[in-house]
């Protein structure tokens, strides 16, 4: 299968990698076909299976598109991809709408009626928005056993054969506990849970943990 991934930072860097050694051929897109962090980590991956491009041609090269754009200019980044090359497609938001321009702890840019999953879904409304992913650091996504114990991963969007693809896909990355909470709306609370992350990863110094659901018997 071909992936696009949209963005260069640690998590388009991180789950591209992943998916490649998983056997996906992947195109790395950016603002411009030569961007230096993409031309690095295709060197790193030394396969073929890895390239780079444009956010145009990563949304036009996968069959399924992963969103690791910072949230609050994801929807500018889409736009550069283009609707017609995302139509249909199942588009995978691990976006967060964090603001740094404060310093530490940020805040978030949307958050409460509104998250970045559900702009991405009104926006493209043939596009199959699935929000995964964006409540745990990014070697946590592709290796969840680092993090002891059993823990869990949330899926949420509109159309359930996507939200299946999905969950396949983070099958394969080691994720056993993956909890289905509803239509994309439900991105509101998986995008609002950043802010008592990063306020545990700040008293703890260290992004690896995650959290567990426990059920009664």
């Amino acid at each position: 299968m071909r992936v696009g991934i949209l963005g260069t930072g640690v998590v388009g860097n991180t789950l591209g990698t992943k998916l490649v050694e998983l056997g996906y051929d992947v195109k790395m897109g950016s603002r411009t076909a030569s961007n230096d962090k993409a031309a690095e980590w295709v060197k790193s991956t030394g396969s073929s299976r890895a390239s780079q491009g444009t956010f145009a041609d990563a949304a036009s090269f996968g069959e399924i598109v992963f969103n690791c754009t910072l949230g609050g200019i994801s929807l500018e980044a889409l736009k550069m991809a283009g609707g017609q090359n995302l139509r249909g497609k199942v588009l995978v938001d691990v976006a967060n709408s964090l603001d740094f321009s404060k310093g530490m702890p940020p805040t978030l840019i949307i958050s409460n009626t509104d998250s970045v999953g559900e702009q991405i879904q009104r926006t493209y409304p043939d596009v199959k928005v699935v929000k995964s992913l964006n409540t745990v650091a990014a070697p946590v996504m592709v290796n969840p056993q680092i993090v002891p114990g059993d823990t869990d991963i949330f899926v949420c969007g509109n159309d359930a054969g996507a939200k299946e693809q999905v969950k396949k896909i983070l099958g394969e990355f080691g994720w056993k506990n993956i909890t289905d909470l509803g239509d994309i709306s439900a991105s509101r609370g998986t995008e609002m849970w950043l802010a008592l992350w990063v306020r545990l990863m700040m008293k703890n110094q260290n992004p690896i943990f995650n959290l567990h659901i426990h059920r009664p018997s």
